[in-house]
Parts: C-alpha cells; structure tokens; sequence
C-alpha cells in the first residue's frame, strides 16, 4: 500500500480516522505523485535491499567478535553466533507476521497497533537513543582512526598524522568537519532508502577486504608457523573465569540488531513478498563474515586479542609490509563507517519526525522539515562526538538497553500481546526465551560498565 492508495477521508470531522489512515501510511511512499513525473520509482530490487539490511546488521560490532573468541572458544563462540542469527531471525518474522495481520507498515505503527500511542512513542525513543548513540560512536571511532586518539592517557597516532605528520588540517575536528560536510551529509540526503543501495554495497564489500586481508595475514603466519592452533573451547578454571563466560552476551545479542530499518527496506521492495527472503539472505551473509572474522582475528592474535581487534593493528605484525597493512586495515574499517553512516541515520531521522510531528504530512513530501531534520541531527552527532567527553560512557548504559528493545524486546511483547490472536504457543515460548535472554544480558552489561566505570575512576 502507498500513500496515493489512501483516499481522502469522507468522514472530515472525525479525527480518530484520519490517525488511522496516518499511522498505517508507509513512511517512504512507493512513489510521491509531486516526483512522479521527474524521478519514478518502480520497487526496490532484491540485491538492493540485502546490502541495506547487511550494511544495517555489520557496523562497528564486527570488531568486538574475535574477543568473544577468545572468552568463548571456537566451538562455543560460533555456535553462539549462528544461534543468534536465528533468533534474529525469528524475531524479525514476528514483525513481518503482526505487522501484515495489523495492516501496519512501519515498526512504529505495529508498536502502536499493539500497546496504543506509548507504545509507538517508546518504539521512536528507543531508536532515537540507540542510533544516535552509534552514530557518535561511528564518529568517534572515524576520528581516532584517522586523527588519532589520547583518551587514555597515551596518545595513538591516526593513520593521516602517521603519514603526513602533525597539521591543523589533520586533526581530529577538521577532519570530522569535512567528513559531515563532504561524506554524510550528501548521502544523509537521500530520501529513500533504495538510494544507498550502491554505498552499501561498497560499505560491504570493505567489511569482506578487511576480512580478506586478516585471512591472507593470518595463513601467511600460519605457515611460517608463527601463530597456534587457538582454544575450541573455554578456559574455566574459577569462578571468576566462569562469569567472565557471560560477558560476551552482550555483543552477541547485539550483533545482528537490524530491526529498525526492515520496514523502511520492505516498504520500498518490488515485490514485497520477498522481505522475508531478503532477511534471511542478509543474517547468512553477515553470519558468515562474522564466523571467519572472528576465527582468523582470534587466529591471528591468540590470548592477545584486544576487546575491539582493531586495536591490535596498531603494532608491528611480524611480517612484511606490516604497516602497510595496519593502515589498510584501519583505512578500510573507517570508510565502511563512513558508509554505514547513511544507513543508521535514515531510520533515525524517520522516527525523530514521528516523535516531533506525528500529524504532519509524509517526510519526504515537505524539503523544509526534511531539511531541519537532517541537518540537525548532523549537527548533534558531530557536537557529540567531538565536544562531549563523557557521552561514550552514557551510551554504554542507555545504548545497549535500547538496542536489546528494538532486536527482542519488543517484538517479543508484540507476540505475547498478540492483539489479532495469530501466535503459536511455540512463538510464546520463544518470545519468552528472548525477554529473559534480553534482561540477562542487559544486566551482564550494565553490571560490567559500572565495575569498569568505578575501578578507572578510583
């Protein structure tokens, strides 16, 4: 259903048919009849649409798997992995399913057809707090890559200062400045999503060279013989190396959050029967890359795998060209973000727009608010990552609590709410296994930062 298959309400005075007819309106219209007659738009394609939802799924938490290698094993540490990607799974099919039981076509509308206006208000605040968070973070990261960072206590030269020294042009706030002038704000501008299918697709193909590279890196170690065979399984030898086992759930949990954005990518699907295969072919992939990144990271570094790998291209490889590596590595891991960007931001910038203007006309119909809206979102992201010390720890707590709603939380309570009475009993009890999974998680989390937070404060 588009936008100009809603016709006008006969009934005028009532209002409550009007929010009905606004609620179940699909975010980006299929085609706007102002644009009709200069920018047709006849459906997203299939390989469109599994490179947006990839991209959405593989941002900066590729980084972190290795480590969970090493508390884990390989066998348990896959296991985990795939496990995950099938809950995913099953949670973004229950979205799909109560979603076209509800008539509804974005994940705001299918939280309100399910617990009323809170419920559609909680969706939006939660994807405000989870993406602008990562947002920052994507900026955070770009900036110590390429700038450099001395934030703890000992500065780590960027890759732009390591080859061309120190300059004003190279530090962190102008190259950030001219990366949010030059690189997002351009692709920020697209007012479909099916426009960024061809920088996401190069997004992803990065996040492959950087997985190429660890492997070519990691074989040519292997067969100097320089590198061993890593643990299968995990070392639990106390109780403190026990508990240590469940601190790695939150950035499995986390791994595949893509829930956000699957509507906006169905609603623009040619054929929109194909959301569920365009789903599946995007966990697989990303599955896939997160297994083989994770295995020949924790090959490559062993016990000395850093909690995000990256980190440990920051030293002497022992192997030739080793800095040359270490700085594609980095380079390549930056411009993935830079195309990641894009993606994040669009849910946020639709949902923001239906926190603040939920009786206005689509988003994409009025350039003023749309206009308003990107650049100010741009505008609080960039102050945010280079002016606000503390935010990355704020987002530590709040991000990972409002990612765990938008990936199972909530599509668990839509199944037990079960307001069109569809759900199976097995679709009940997975949904409870996802809440519990969720909580454990979250508490595993949020207990972890706030040892870490008082032992660096001490």
């Amino acid at each position: 259903m588009t936008v100009g298959d809603i016709t006008p309400n006969k009934e005028k005075g009532s209002g409550r048919s009007k929010h009905v007819a606004d609620e179940k309106a699909p975010l980006i219209p299929k085609q706007q009849d102002e644009d009709a007659g200069h920018d047709e738009f006849n459906g997203a394609s299939f390989i469109g649409a599994v490179f947006n939802l990839s991209t959405t799924i593989v941002g900066a938490g590729i980084m972190a798997l290795p480590a969970t290698m090493k508390v884990l094993g390989l066998i348990l540490g896959v296991a985990l992995i795939i496990f995950m990607a099938f809950l995913t799974d099953a949670s973004i099919e229950f979205l799909i399913r109560f979603s076209k039981a509800g008539k509804t076509t974005s994940y705001g509308g299918l939280m309100g057809d399910a617990f009323g206006k809170y419920g559609k208000i909680m969706l939006q605040i939660c994807v405000l707090v989870n993406n602008i968070g990562v947002l920052i973070v994507y900026m955070i990261i770009i900036g110590d890559v390429l700038s450099g960072t001395s934030s703890s206590g000992v500065h780590h030269a960027g890759v732009l200062e390591g080859w061309f020294g120190q300059h004003w042009w190279n530090g962190r706030t102008f190259v950030l400045l001219i990366s949010t002038i030059g690189i997002f704000s351009p692709l920020a501008c697209f007012k479909r999503i099916d426009s960024l299918r061809f920088s996401s697709a190069l997004s992803v193909a990065l996040a492959v060279a950087f997985l190429v590279i660890i492997l070519a890196i990691a074989i040519f170690k292997l067969i100097s013989g320089t590198v061993v065979m890593p643990r299968l399984l995990p070392d639990v030898t106390d109780l403190t190396s026990f508990w240590k086992l469940f601190t790695v759930f939150p950035v499995l949990v986390t791994a595949f959050i893509c829930h956000y954005n699957v509507h906006n990518i169905a609603n623009e699907l040619k054929d929109k029967n194909q959301i569920g295969a365009v789903v599946r072919t995007s966990l697989a992939s990303c599955s896939i890359v997160y297994i083989f990144t994770s295995f020949f990271g924790f090959l490559l570094f062993g016990d000395a795998t850093l909690g995000d790998v990256l980190a440990n291209f920051d030293t002497d490889l022992g192997i030739p060209y080793s800095y040359l590596l270490n700085d594609a590595v980095r380079v390549s891991y930056a411009a993935h973000l830079m195309l990641v960007f894009p993606i994040v931001f669009y849910p946020l910038r639709i949902n923001i727009d239906g926190l603040f203007f939920p009786s206005a006309s689509p988003l994409p119909q009025s350039t003023t608010r749309f206009a308003f809206i990107t650049s100010g979102l741009l505008t609080l992201i960039f102050l945010g990552a280079n002016f606000i010390p503390s935010i990355w720890v704020a987002f530590q707590f709040t991000g990972a609590t409002a990612a765990v709603c938008l990936g199972f939380i909530f599509p668990a309570a839509v199944t037990l709410r079960d307001r069109h009475v569809i759900s199976r009993k097995e679709d009940r009890m997975l949904a409870i296994v996802m809440i519990v999974l969720s909580v454990f998680s979250n508490m595993v989390l949020v207990y972890g930062n706030a040892i870490s937070l008082l032992k660096k404060n001490q």
